[in-house]
């Protein structure tokens, strides 16, 4: 199918980097959140970006024209419009229940309903929604802008159809999908990425590196751009947090366990750039003071 309209549920820092990629490529997209508030923060964050892109002459056309193409929604009722649903909420399966039950009510029935989770397997979401065969995965990565993969997932039910379009509606909007033939516990790159963030946060815990020399060392031996513990912080600790738990607990491998330090940084609040701490401290601007307190 034709894919013209988005659904974004969702005004985070995820949901508004889709939103973005998605009117760049010319569609219409409407973005809901809970928080009224969230959407208006996240407008004005996608100008600022979309202004950034047309400065260098990355995208096609005015910002104007691309942030034109955003539309706060009040309502998810309004998610009857679209050809795609993607819903990029907190990581608790429990929460993306409650939306995808409301959204099954509303969603025309050949409407595609996605998820950006991160570790949730496919097939259990899909259990929520009528249409199971029309449920995909659409994992993308942090910052959306900037990074050209996006996961595209198969649960047991997705259709070959439905697979497909995923992978149409990634290039439609200028990434390079990874085809997700089988549904796990976080799909590939995170399967590949998360031990050696769960062994980093090991290393620090037990006095052998700092965050700081850790990044420090991914950044010049390993050719990354950001180091393990700056990447957390832009994604959020408690986003991470919620992706292992939730692989630990559809696996019951304890190799998934959140590691202890990074269960008493949620636990105090400490979840990186948007709380102004996290591994590393930040000023009001966001900007990088120095390394947080471990």
């Amino acid at each position: 199918m034709e894919i013209k309209q988005v659904f974004v549920i969702g005004g985070g820092l995820m949901g508004s980097g889709i939103a973005q990629v998605c009117a760049q490529a010319g569609l219409n997209v409407c973005l809901h959140d809970a928080s009224a508030a969230a959407v208006e923060k996240a407008v004005k964050s996608i100008a600022w970006s979309v202004g950034k892109f047309v400065e260098k002459g990355l995208v096609q056309g005015s910002a104007e024209e691309i942030v034109g193409r955003i539309r706060p929604c009040a309502s998810l009722q309004e998610a009857a419009a679209a050809d795609l649903i993607i819903e990029v909420v907190f990581e608790n399966i429990e929460v993306k229940k409650q939306v995808f039950q409301q959204i099954g009510a509303i969603a025309r029935p050949e409407a595609l309903v996605a998820s950006n989770t991160s570790a949730i397997p496919i097939s259990q979401l899909a259990a929520f929604v009528p249409g199971p065969e029309r449920f995909l995965g659409l994992h993308f990565f942090s910052p959306v802008p900037m990074m050209k993969a996006v996961e595209v997932i198969r649960g047991m039910q997705t259709s070959a159809e439905t697979f497909e379009a995923g992978r149409h509606f990634a290039i439609q909007i200028g990434k390079d999908p990874i085809m997700v033939q089988r549904d796990v516990a976080g799909f590939v790159i995170n399967r590949i990425n998360f031990p050696s963030t769960i062994e980093a946060m090991n290393l620090v815990e037990a006095g052998v590196a700092t965050v700081e020399d850790i990044d420090k060392g991914l950044r010049l031996a390993s050719g990354r751009k950001m180091g393990i513990f700056e990447t957390g912080d832009m994604v959020g600790l408690d986003v991470t947090y919620g992706a292992l738990k939730s692989m630990f607990e559809e696996t019951g491998d304890p190799r998934w366990h959140p590691p202890l330090l990074l269960r008493r940084k949620v636990g105090a609040g400490q979840l990186g750039r948007k709380t102004g701490v996290g591994w590393y401290e930040y000023d009001a601007k966001g900007q990088k003071i120095g390394p947080a307190k471990i």
